[in-house]
């Protein structure tokens, strides 16, 4: 989301390979890791007891599968708000996670931002966002891809930029313009392997502790159904934590200038949800190597009442030479699905 004042004077389409690497690294904390965890409402004890997670073969907690979004939103803000202007709201719509090596206690991330994809449909652009994250050794740690449509103000109503002017938390250029690099588009750019996700030395030699045996795995077989509950305090605290300021999800006028029903749940907040359902099942947090998400619908969440979410899943496909298995996600709420398509791919013991 952005307050967009200046109107674009190029088609965006140009832009597609402009990229940076951020200035600074994001050093993941503990207590940011246990933040987030409660956050998505992710309680294994591996996000919060590095007793656990060293039971599992972590040297510290290990943080929810969605916890580099937090990153990513202090590498893209100067990309948003001052590369791609003339949008008043930007709408996210589809998300993946490659995930190499699993985020711990103490990690020292660097992100390489770039603009790799433009599309037009149905006259609105859609924008996808690639962030590669190194870690101190040069691996790449998580390959992130964020896609969204780049909404102007012919699309919500005039009021809505200074709505948002009023009611956005402070800080939020400053943060942007301290967390990168001078914008000279052509910095440094690690890149995902042609060859697609392949996974870090550490994913390759360790085993997987999941609970289940890939043995004990079928096709078919139909993960516990998990029913999540969100209240307005979910996402003002998500809000706050994850850094995506967006008064969409917190403050009804402005849900209301953009069109919206009411208040709704951030769609990376569904995703975190989501992905603890997968990975409660699982037993073990870093057994996802793989986890994408088309939205197609948005969680309600009314002054006056909570909002649900169900999530249902079941196994797609499996590979037994590499043990391994792709889980379909299916999350409702109101009726509604709210995931167009939902995909993890998981390793099993």
């Amino acid at each position: 989301m952005r307050s967009g004042l200046v109107e674009a004077t190029f088609d965006v389409a140009e832009l597609v390979g402009y990229r940076y690497r951020t200035d600074d690294y994001y050093e993941v904390g503990r207590e940011k890791i246990r933040e987030y965890a409660r956050a998505v409402q992710d309680f294994h004890p591996a996000h919060w007891s590095e007793a656990a997670a060293d039971e599992l073969g972590y040297a510290g907690l290990v943080a929810p599968t969605t916890f580099i979004s937090t990153a990513a939103m202090l590498a893209n803000r100067r990309i948003l708000e001052t590369i791609m202007v003339g949008y008043d709201v930007f709408v996210q719509t589809d998300q993946v996670f490659e995930i190499y090596k699993p985020v711990l206690t103490g990690d020292r991330l660097v992100s390489d931002v770039e603009l790799t994809s433009v599309r037009r449909i149905a006259g609105k652009d859609l924008l996808t966002i690639t962030n590669t994250f190194t870690d101190r050794s040069g691996d790449v740690v998580q390959i992130m891809h964020t896609t969204v449509v780049g909404i102007t103000g012919e699309d919500v109503d005039a009021g809505i930029t200074d709505a948002i002017d009023r009611v956005i938390m402070h800080g939020m250029d400053a943060a942007s313009r301290n967390a990168t690099a001078p914008a000279d588009g052509d910095g440094p750019l690690v890149t995902a392997p042609e060859t697609g996700l392949q996974l870090s030395q550490f994913s390759r030699t360790r085993t997987p502790r999941t609970a289940l045996r890939f043995d004990g795995i079928a096709v078919g077989d139909e993960l516990p159904v998990r029913t999540a509950r969100v209240t307005r305090g979910d996402l003002v605290n998500y809000a706050g934590v994850s850094g995506d300021a967006n008064p969409i999800h917190w403050h009804d006028q402005v849900a209301a200038l953009a069109g919206l029903p009411d208040v709704i749940a951030h769609g990376m907040l569904t995703m975190g949800l989501g992905a603890g359902f997968v990975t409660g099942w699982l037993g073990d947090p870093g057994a996802i190597t793989r986890y994408g998400v088309r939205l197609s619908n948005y969680t309600v969440v009314e002054a006056a009442a909570s909002g649900n979410v169900e999530f249902t899943g079941r196994i797609k496909s499996v590979d037994p030479e590499t043990r391994t298995a792709v889980v379909v996600i299916v999350a409702k709420s109101a009726g509604r699905k709210i995931f167009g398509l939902a995909t993890a791919d998981v390793r099993l013991a």
